[in-house]
């Protein structure tokens, strides 16, 4: 007779999400789904929630996620240490589980830079992308037409997609507010050699000439020394701007660091695990947290999370990495797409990409809600951004 499974996951991300909704598909598996917060975050969509589109398209109620799911209980707290020989989790009380997953994502870190965590700005969070706005709106709301100055840091995903929208949006809070003279100028700014340094040089080269396009100033191999509360120190030159936003750096969910006597970690604190994604018995490390080659990508933690319920309903085949594709638009109706030696660029990238959009989004939700969502990233929200809900 099939034995049914009871599996404790913490993380409402891609990796957590995934592996309870795979799980569930047995109604006499319990799944405990443990998440500090209430709502799930679509990560490749926050660039484009922060630059004025439908918040639906990045923030969905985790209720709606798991909620025709009977045998899934989604428990809002924040885990804060574990101890493997106990079987026991504990955050506001304690949890014990059989079989944990924890797939808890990564936290920004600034590397110690001075000023950034006081006066930077952030969009990899619901919270974060709120405040920008607020800002952005903030220092606008007077009507004036002071030439306004607009700093990124980090050449990656993130600050690539984001430098390509933010023109646009900022243009149309202008036109919003009947500011019409003064330029915007924008800044990207990457410590390496060239942009999207994880992906190839003909790609990077592509991106870097797209940005110019767009009116985007791309200064590459500049070391940020510090920011204060009008500047930005950048190779010892200051670049007067009251608007920085951080997109670089993130490190390995801090309960991993408080709790390193249960794990084995490398040298970047990512956990490391066995051929079946275990760092000990009973628990599983998957996506952001797990010491694997794609760790980090959202296409990573969903392969995880499949890989995980299979060997948990008795698959015994070792986990395989698996190269995810990479597709990053770079304004309106321009995309690049990497996967190994295969690229193109373009407005067919663009349509690969809300097509990859379509299918994310069902990867986690019922086909209702990922609609719904996919919809929401045609929708402008030129208002005031406290209308933002879960």
């Amino acid at each position: 007779m099939k034995k049914s499974l009871d599996v404790t996951i913490v993380g409402g991300g891609f990796g957590g999400v995934k592996t309870a909704l795979e799980l569930a598909h047995d109604p006499a598996n319990r799944i405990t789904l443990i998440s500090d917060k209430d709502h799930f975050q679509y990560y490749p969509a926050l660039f484009s929630t922060a630059t004025g589109h439908d918040h639906r398209e990045s923030f969905v109620p985790l209720h709606a996620m798991v909620g025709h799911h009977p045998n899934i209980q989604v428990v809002n707290d924040t885990i804060t240490s574990i101890d493997t020989s106990a079987q026991l989790l504990n955050g506001s009380k304690s949890y014990h589980y059989d079989t944990a997953v924890l797939a808890l994502g990564s936290v920004t870190t600034y590397f110690g830079i001075e000023g950034l965590d006081t006066f930077a700005y952030g969009i990899k969070s619901q919270k974060e992308i709120l405040r920008l706005q607020e800002h952005l709106w903030k220092e606008m709301s007077d009507g004036s037409d002071d030439e306004k100055h607009y700093v990124i840091i980090g050449a990656g995903p993130t600050g690539v997609e984001l430098a390509g929208a933010l023109g646009h949006y900022v243009r149309s809070l202008r036109k919003e507010f009947g500011i019409k003279k003064k330029r915007v100028t924008i800044n990207l700014i990457e410590a390496a050699p060239r942009v999207l340094p994880r992906l190839s040089e003909a790609t990077s080269k592509k991106a870097f000439r797209r940005l110019r396009s767009l009116g985007v100033h791309v200064e590459v191999n500049k070391k940020v020394e510090r920011q204060t509360a009008d500047a930005l120190i950048v190779n010892g030159r200051p670049l007067t701007t009251q608007t920085v936003i951080w997109t670089s750096g993130v490190a390995n969910a801090p309960f991993f660091k408080a709790n390193e006597s249960q794990f084995e970690m490398n040298e970047r604190g990512k956990v490391k695990v066995d051929k079946f994604m275990r760092s000990s018995d009973h628990v599983y490390v998957i996506g952001d947290n797990a010491d694997t080659p794609y760790a980090g990508l959202a296409q990573t933690a969903l392969h995880d999370a499949i890989f995980v319920a299979k060997h948990l309903k008795g698959n015994t085949s070792p986990y395989k990495v698996k190269l995810p594709p990479c597709v990053i638009p770079i304004g309106e109706n321009w995309a690049l797409f990497e996967w190994g030696r295969l690229r193109f660029y373009g407005w067919p990238a663009a349509i690969l990409r809300s097509f990859a959009d379509v299918i994310g989004y069902h990867d986690v939700l019922p086909i209702g809600w990922a609609m719904k969502a996919w919809r929401a990233q045609s929708k402008k929200q030129l208002r005031m951004p406290e209308t933002i809900e879960s």
